[in-house]
């Protein structure tokens, strides 16, 4: 049998710093909590530096934090269809397609409970207030995230024409570039600590851009540049990235910042989303 990642810390144990030493008994500890957390919040629980980490993850070989988590999935127990079997619904070969249903509605509803459980209804109306006095609102993401911030520009592109979506990373720095205070961005990131995500966000900071921050992790590295961070709900294991389940919080997210956004120009709004939808209804046979 190959040697998990937690084989690997065993052998390496007798020579980690002190520091490292800190990190791997933390590790054994929690094994199964640390492949949740963000690298902030792994640094905070053990008291050490997230450059410590780093150099941890690549002393046992690996390119950075992210594919220490995936390893530490890995070598957790997962179900025959790659769900780590920490995961809050585990789904298996042997269920039946009724148990499946019932275990991913159970895992929704988990997300919009917990999303709305942290929901922080002052930085919600605040960021309501940065969308509807924004001249353009730009909905930013990556991989997942980036089909996320599409269902924020279609949802409020019913209402606004102020929204747009940008895909392309580069093309998302070239529009920050150019945009002003009087603009605001609307990024998803659920992990929160993306190079290009960063890379983006410090051009928004140094051009004094607000941001609105959609994540899982209210300590990663992207809420440094934020504006207002909105924390969504529902503990995504490296194995099951993109889950529907992580994105269900995020949509409910979205969707209360759209009633909020419309609430302040209510007759704007509805005649916006009456001529919208009597475009659209020539279309449908």
């Amino acid at each position: 049998m190959a040697d998990t990642i937690l084989d690997s810390i065993t052998k390496q144990y007798h020579t980690l710093t002190k520091s490292g030493k800190k990190l791997a008994d933390y590790v054994f500890s929690h094994t199964a909590e640390t492949q949740y957390l963000s690298i902030s919040s792994l640094a905070e629980n053990c008291k050490v530096s997230e450059a410590t980490i780093t150099r941890f993850c690549r002393g046992l070989g690996l390119s950075g934090y992210n594919a220490f988590k995936l390893a530490l999935a890995q070598s957790d127990r997962t179900t025959d269809l790659g769900d780590s079997g920490n995961s809050t619904e585990p789904i298996s070969s042997d269920d039946s397609i009724r148990t499946i249903a019932e275990k991913v509605h159970s895992a929704n509803i988990l997300s919009l409970n917990e999303t709305l459980e942290l929901l922080d209804f002052q930085a919600i109306e605040t960021a309501i207030s940065i969308l509807s006095r924004s001249r353009h609102i730009y909905c930013f993401g990556q991989g997942g995230s980036m089909i996320m911030a599409m269902e924020a520009w279609a949802r409020f592109s019913t209402a606004s024409p102020d929204f747009i979506h940008i895909s392309d990373s580069h093309m998302q720095a070239s529009a920050t570039a150019l945009a002003e205070p009087e603009d605001a961005i609307l990024f998803f990131s659920y992990s929160g600590s993306t190079k290009d995500m960063c890379d983006t966000l410090s051009i928004a900071s140094q051009k004094g851009i607000p941001v609105i921050l959609i994540t899982h992790f209210p300590k990663s590295a992207g809420t440094e540049y934020a504006t207002v961070v909105l924390q969504c709900g529902y503990n995504e294991s490296p194995l099951q990235s993109g889950s529907v389940a992580a994105k269900v919080g995020q949509l409910f997210l979205i969707d209360c910042l759209f009633y909020g956004y419309c609430s302040l120009k209510p007759e704007l709004r509805s005649a916006a989303r009456s001529a919208t939808a009597q475009a659209i209804a020539g279309k449908l046979l």
